[in-house]
């Protein structure tokens, strides 16, 4: 094969390439308005807009069990726009890191122009409630997405020849470790009191947040992107 016919090839796969990336990002900033809206309905029907305050998750039923299931369904939807849009299984991982990444980020940027909320980047918020409820300021998970969208744009649009698990274990075992050390800081106050009931669990409320080991975990987490991006300047 020529060169230039190479070069047309590679030109053409990246053009690809970046249409997918627009497409997962646009279904993902649309999904983060609806996702915004139908919090914006069951926090306005319990009366919780800001969620730190006293009784921040009230037992409304049947809207406590069907939440659990939509934040899994919210799961899977980006998981499976990523299966969609990738041609491999980095690729795939890749995308479905960035509509996460996107939905998240945009998530919030909608709550804010939908209620006002949040105020600040600081403003305590329940992030997850499975399997116990997630809070942290909302600086933190936009610097996940942020670090999600970084990885899913370079293991999607840049091609390379792939690498056998064994030789990248390191950076895949850091990445867990930061992932269960973020998990920990999110939950550690849910943790705390596990033993204790449901009633209390719903009921606490954080007051500190460990900046120092989410800031460790965040590190962790970074070596797969770190490791993408000197890949490419070799």
């Amino acid at each position: 094969m020529s060169a230039r016919r190479q070069r047309c090839i590679e030109m053409r796969n990246r053009s690809t390439n970046l249409g997918r990336w627009l497409v997962v990002v646009i279904f993902a900033v649309a999904m983060a308005w609806v996702e915004s809206a139908v919090v914006l309905y069951l926090r306005t029907m319990v009366d919780r807009i800001e969620p730190y305050q006293p009784n921040p998750l009230p037992l409304v039923e049947p809207l406590a069990s069907v939440e659990l299931g939509r934040e899994l369904a919210t799961l899977i939807m980006l998981f499976t726009v990523g299966v969609l849009a990738g041609k491999t299984w980095r690729a795939r991982w890749g995308y479905a890191a960035i509509a996460f990444g996107v939905w998240d980020i945009f998530y919030y940027v909608f709550l804010k122009v939908m209620c006002g909320w949040p105020k600040s980047l600081l403003d305590w918020d329940v992030l997850f409630l499975l399997p116990l409820p997630w809070w942290g300021p909302v600086l933190a998970p936009m610097l996940i997405a942020l670090l999600m969208i970084v990885w899913g744009t370079l293991a999607s649009q840049f091609e390379r020849e792939p690498c056998p698990l064994l030789s990248i274990w390191r950076v895949w075992a850091l990445n867990a470790i930061g992932i269960v050390l973020a998990l920990y800081v999110f939950m550690a106050d849910a943790i705390r009191v596990a033993d204790q009931g449901v009633d209390v669990i719903r009921n606490v409320l954080p007051s500190r947040f460990n900046w120092p080991l989410f800031s460790v975990a965040l590190v962790f987490m970074a070596a797969p992107a770190v490791r993408f991006a000197r890949e490419r300047k070799e």
